[in-house]
């Protein structure tokens, strides 16, 4: 799953925050396992300049790289981390680590050959799924459109609880990006076929 689609259905699912520290909270801890994968991409791309092609069928699977991207998508651990927050009162970091949690279970079912191990330190097992969130080889376009429709439906929900213009603007950017997107790549791919359809009308 993109990582702006986590925090849009995080607080989606957590609508009962309402406070602004605890909103902050969901949305960085919904974005939070994905940092080492924009680190990762800065350095490869940004410092040692590898090509596209290299990036995402060398480097990416470095043990190195691998060992960072699942810790931060370890399940356990983020519980471990959100009961200790809780039993403390910190209220706002066991809502971070709980929102790292449903990041993880939201990539679970949308990952295929790059799945994650999820259940860290206790497993090193990765769950691969039939389905993906991006290679078309794997239904990619069909739970890309899923995910459109679920950002649409739980931003209506979310647009209240951000409560100021930057939040509520940034919502309406998400959804217009991928919308735009969608319908450049269905018109690419469509377009064609219809003029040759008309024409022979």
């Amino acid at each position: 799953m993109n990582t702006p689609s986590h925090a849009i259905i995080n607080l989606a699912l957590l609508m009962n925050v309402t406070e602004q520290p605890a909103v902050l909270a969901v949305t960085a801890g919904a974005i939070a396992p994905d940092l080492p994968m924009f680190v990762f991409y800065v350095w490869v791309k940004g410092i040692r300049k590898l090509p596209e092609g290299q990036i995402w069928t060398e480097a990416y699977y470095h043990p190195f790289w691998q060992t960072c991207i699942d810790l931060c998508h370890s399940i356990p651990l983020a519980g471990l981390a959100a009961w200790g927050c809780w039993q403390l009162g910190w209220m706002p970091a066991a809502l971070f680590f709980i929102s790292m949690i449903l990041h993880s279970l939201g990539d679970l079912p949308v990952h295929n050959d790059d799945a994650h191990k999820h259940f860290l330190p206790l497993s090193s097992y990765r769950l691969i799924s039939p389905l993906s969130y991006w290679d078309p080889k794997h239904y990619g376009r069909q739970v890309a459109f899923v995910e459109m429709l679920l950002v649409l439906g739980t931003s209506v929900l979310t647009f209240p609880i951000l409560g100021n213009i930057w939040g509520q603007g940034l919502v309406v950017l998400v959804n217009g990006f991928y919308w735009f997107t969608f319908g450049y790549t269905f018109l690419r791919r469509q377009l064609p076929n219809l003029i040759c359809r008309a024409r022979n009308a």
